[in-house]
């Protein structure tokens, strides 16, 4: 049965989740089909319709496993995409599904867990490691920023200052506002630079009190109701596509409402003013 693609990693179409009973008939069958494969490879088989049989068994098991992956391999997207890149990343998509493939060779469905909750693990795990890698962060470095992340995907319409972030990881103010740092860096590798002021060289304000109180008046006045959108966008505190969660928008109309604001920004008679304090920044 043919199932519809939702787009490809590496060659192969991503298709839609399975049910947890589509899941089960389908390890039976792959099982069977690396019984038959063992079988074969010992050599002990002689009987020629008892091997053919093995054979159309080995067969469908690897065609089983390959309408598996197909269905899981939406989580490697959604872990992709959830550490903030851009679907297209080859890296990144490339260590998901080394973890995709490493889960099925060790999934024991005898255990009763799903399949994909399994494999879940193992893409994050992949992923993680692979940011880790392209990065140069230490393994407690990349705790921590995951710890960050987690807490900024709970509260997706705040802003974390490091006061919070050192209260909530046990750690001290220095060192949130270190691993705030990381993880604004992190963001920057992910998104391009909007065009609304030149952001090139912003270091983190994930706080607007940070600031001094005419660039936030300023931009208050400019912005109007998106003044939190457009701070957030501008310092890479939350994707767009979170920003558009949090004003119960879809991510098209949030975008148009950030070109506007930016717009407004660039044309206000505090162009210049507000363009030089960015550039300190």
């Amino acid at each position: 049965m043919s199932r519809s693609s939702f787009g490809r990693i590496g060659g192969l179409d991503i298709t839609a989740p399975l049910e947890v009973e589509e899941e089960r008939r389908l390890h039976v069958t792959i099982e069977q089909g690396r019984r038959a494969g063992e079988e074969m490879d010992g050599g002990d088989v002689v009987d020629t319709l008892k091997r053919r049989t093995m054979l159309r068994q080995r067969q469908e098991g690897r065609e089983a496993e390959a309408v598996l992956l197909k269905a899981t391999l939406g989580l490697v997207r959604a872990r992709v995409n959830e550490r903030g890149y851009r679907f297209g990343n080859d890296e990144l998509e490339a260590a998901g599904v080394e973890g995709l493939v490493n889960a099925l060779k060790r999934f024991d469905p005898q255990k009763g867990t799903r399949f994909s909750t399994y494999a879940n693990y193992w893409i994050t795990k992949l992923v993680n490691q692979a940011i880790q890698q392209q990065v140069g962060l230490s393994d407690s470095e990349m705790r921590l920023i995951l710890k960050v992340q987690r807490l900024g995907r709970a509260n997706p319409s705040r802003h974390l200052t490091k006061r919070e972030v050192a209260a909530s990881l046990g750690i001290s103010q220095v060192k949130a506002q270190e691993v705030l740092q990381l993880s604004l860096e992190l963001q920057l590798r992910r998104y391009e630079i909007t065009d609304l002021i030149d952001a090139s060289h912003v270091r983190l304000h994930s706080d607007p009190t940070d600031a001094p109180s005419w660039v936030i008046e300023a931009l208050h006045r400019i912005c109007g109701d998106d003044f939190d959108a457009f701070w957030q966008s501008t310092f890479r505190t939350m994707s767009v596509d979170e920003i558009a969660r949090a004003h119960g928008i879809t991510r098209q109309g949030m975008s148009k409402r950030l070109e506007r604001s930016r717009r407004a920004v660039r044309e206000s008679p505090e162009a210049e003013r507000l363009q030089r304090w960015f550039d300190q920044q």
